[in-house]
C-alpha cells in the first residue's frame, strides 16, 4: 500500500485532481467528507460542536449551519482551534478505519485540506500540493463558488501560506493551467504512484 497525502489551498483544484486520481483507481479517503460525516445530525461530533459554539451554528433542520459556522471560526483562530479540536480526532479515527480496509497493494489518496497546518506530511509515503497563485485562488472562489472576495481572502488567510504547502511537497502539481494539461500532469503523477506502489519492498539495511 502507498500511502499518498494530497493537500493544496483552497481554490487550488485540489478535488479535480482527487477526481481524476479516483478515476484512474486510486482509493480516495477525502477528510471533508469525513468532517461532514462526523458532525452530521445526531452524531455525538455535532453535539460537542454544539456545546462549544451554540445553537445559533444549527440550522432549522437541526443539522449544522455550515456557512454560519464557518463564518464565526474562520475569523478567530481561537475558535477555529477550537472546532479542530473537536473534529480532527473523529476524522482521524474514521480515516484509519477506510484506509485498512483497502487492498494491500492499493494506492490510498488521502485528501487532507489542512495537512500542512496540521503538520501530518510524516504520516505519508508522499506529499502531493496541488499548487495555484493567490489570484487564481481567489478567481475561482469568488467566479466558482460565489464567495465575496472578502469571504475568500478570509478563508485563504486562515491556511498555511503557499511557500509552507511547497515545502513539505514530493510532489507539486502546478494547477495555473487549463483542464487538458492538468489531466496530462495527473496522468504522469498517477503512473509514478503505482510504479511505487508496487516496487518490491527493501529489506531494512543492518
Amino acid at each position: 500500500m502507498l500511502k499518498v497525502g494530497l493537500t493544496g489551498g483552497i481554490g487550488a483544484g485540489k478535488s479535480e485532481v482527487s477526481r481524476l486520481l479516483v478515476g484512474y483507481g486510486a482509493v480516495l479517503i477525502d477528510a471533508d467528507r469525513i468532517a461532514r460525516e462526523v458532525v452530521a445530525s445526531g452524531t455525538p461530533g455535532l453535539a460537542a460542536v454544539v456545546e462549544a459554539f451554540g445553537e445559533d451554528v444549527l440550522g432549522a433542520d437541526g443539522g449544522l449551519d455550515r456557512p454560519k459556522l464557518g463564518s464565526i471560526v474562520f475569523a478567530d483562530p481561537e475558535k477555529l482551534a477550537v472546532l479542530n479540536s473537536i473534529v480532527h480526532p473523529l476524522v482521524g479515527r474514521r480515516s484509519r478505519e477506510l484506509e485498512t480496509a483497502a487492498a494491500d497493494d492499493a494506492v490510498v489518496i488521502h485528501d487532507v485540506p489542512l495537512l500542512a497546518e496540521n503538520a501530518l506530511a510524516a504520516l505519508y509515503d508522499l506529499v502531493i500540493v496541488v499548487d495555484a497563485s493567490p489570484e487564481t485562488q481567489l478567481d475561482r472562489l469568488v467566479r466558482l463558488r460565489g464567495m465575496t472576495e472578502e469571504d475568500a481572502r478570509a478563508r485563504m488567510a486562515a491556511q498555511a501560506t503557499r511557500e509552507k504547502r511547497l515545502a513539505i511537497a514530493d510532489v507539486v502539481i502546478d494547477n495555473d493551467v487549463p483542464l487538458e494539461t492538468l489531466e496530462r500532469r495527473v496522468q504522469d503523477v498517477w503512473a509514478e504512484l503505482v510504479r511505487r506502489a508496487h516496487a518490491p519492498q527493501q529489506p531494512p539495511q543492518e
